[in-house]
């Protein structure tokens, strides 16, 4: 038996495909979509933050489904941007960090404008979901203390409620362990 020396394969080095203009213009135009529906995201964000400086419940409410709706269009923004993805011979998950390379370093520059545009809105939706949580939860902790001290109830958050014959035992002030906000003998 004989053997045969081994052969070294070749390298293979990774080169994009050739980029049609309109797969490349169209995954552009695909990230500027994504980059408004960023924007309009923190422009929902600053609504319910100012909603909740009024105590207004109905914009809350509002800001919630509009955030719903914008959240499921920029899914389907994201699914076009993988289909793009595809069309130029990469996977589903070529980021916007990859995008440079995939071009070897020669990335149209209105592609590299798009590419800007979602990063900065991304940061800035961040930044806002970031300042909304903590509001919220300020928000939240507020009305709490307020229907405590309305009720005479506990200072510290109640971890449960109390069980059915104790909540139904005496009319009379009682300190409870929970069951303020809502009555369970109802």
């Amino acid at each position: 038996m004989t053997h045969l020396p081994a052969v070294a394969e070749p390298v293979q080095v990774r080169t994009p495909i050739a980029h049609t203009t309109g797969t490349v213009s169209a995954l552009g135009d695909a990230l500027r979509s994504e980059a408004r529906l960023l924007a309009d995201l923190v422009a929902i964000m600053r609504r319910q933050r100012d909603a909740v400086s009024r105590d207004d419940l109905d914009a809350i409410d509002d800001s919630v489904f509009a955030t719903h709706r914008v959240l499921v269009t920029l899914g389907e923004a994201r699914r076009r941007r993988r289909s793009l993805n595809h069309l130029l011979g990469e996977g589903d998950d070529l980021s916007l960090a990859a995008i440079e390379d995939f071009f070897v370093g020669d990335v149209p520059a209105d592609l590299q404008a798009a590419v800007a545009l979602v990063t900065d809105g991304a940061r800035a939706l961040q930044r806002e979901v970031e300042i909304n949580r903590r509001v919220l939860r300020h928000a939240i902790d507020a009305a709490d203390q307020f229907v405590r001290s309305l009720y005479g109830g506990p200072v510290a958050p109640a971890t449960g409620y109390p069980s059915p014959a104790v909540a139904g035992t005496s009319t009379t002030y009682a300190p409870r362990t929970g069951g303020v906000i809502l009555d369970r003998r109802v």
